[in-house]
């Protein structure tokens, strides 16, 4: 089995907000692109690890929210590789629809008053787009792994498995005291905002079918699979469904 290093990128402190960076032999795949401006973050990152942005061969964006599309288009200039992301957000990207927030909770309804959900970005089109449950092996990127759609957290959130049994989820769940790695890092939340927590839960509990032990998440984490089984079962136990 291919080796693969996945490297978290702190866009903002004590994992409020990740990137991350997987490294194989032959290059590497960059999931998610921050908040508008990220690339400086990402770049002082892909140093550390002594790689430019011409060693990232593909861009996976996980949904069209701002603090994981924001610096997309920007990222496409700086390392030439293309975008990929799920038609079923394909009109936020290029920012033709303004997209809708379900929150999950009160510190959801704050944080949705702040403004930052909703700061604008640079809009763009996906170079490759993943349609309906296509599945898009990551061989020829060299990753062994397969990105797979995931939706609930918005309708076209999108996953990565890696052979390893290791998830990039981005915010099919999240983890921590409000969001991130303030506290209890390893205790699941749902994340601020989620269209279907019922839908959430099921593409969870299919990861987990898969033999998936290790789940990364857009905020906060990791997160082991007992941690991941128990939210599922929690996100089952609700009473509404879509747009709770």
């Amino acid at each position: 089995m291919t080796q693969v290093k996945i490297i978290c990128i702190p866009i903002l402190p004590m994992g409020m907000v990740n990137a991350y960076l997987l490294q194989g032999p032959d290059g590497c795949v960059l999931i998610d692109a921050g908040i508008p401006g990220s690339e400086q973050k990402i770049g002082r990152t892909l140093a550390k690890e002594r790689l430019t942005f011409k060693d990232i061969k593909l861009i996976i964006i996980t949904h069209a929210h701002v603090d994981h599309a924001g610096s997309a288009a920007r990222l496409r200039e700086l390392t030439g590789a293309p975008i990929l992301a799920h038609e079923g957000d394909a009109k936020h990207y290029s920012r033709e629809e303004e997209m809708t927030f379900c929150p999950t909770g009160r510190f959801a309804r704050l944080f949705y008053r702040t403004g930052f959900i909703l700061q604008p970005y640079e809009g763009f089109m996906p170079d490759l787009l993943v349609t309906g449950q296509q599945a898009m092996d990551l061989q020829a990127f060299g990753i062994p792994g397969t990105v797979i759609h995931t939706p609930g957290h918005t309708s076209g959130s999108i996953s990565v498995e890696l052979e390893s049994k290791e998830a990039m989820v981005g915010d099919l769940l999240a983890s921590g005291i409000l969001l991130g790695g303030i506290m209890r890092k390893s205790h699941p939340i749902r994340p601020p905002f989620e269209d279907d927590p019922h839908r959430v839960a099921e593409e969870l509990l299919r990861l987990l079918s898969s033999g998936h032990q290790t789940f990364y998440l857009g905020h906060g984490g990791p997160l082991g699979a007992a941690e991941v089984r128990r939210h599922a079962d929690y996100l089952r136990s609700l009473p509404n469904g879509p747009r709770a």
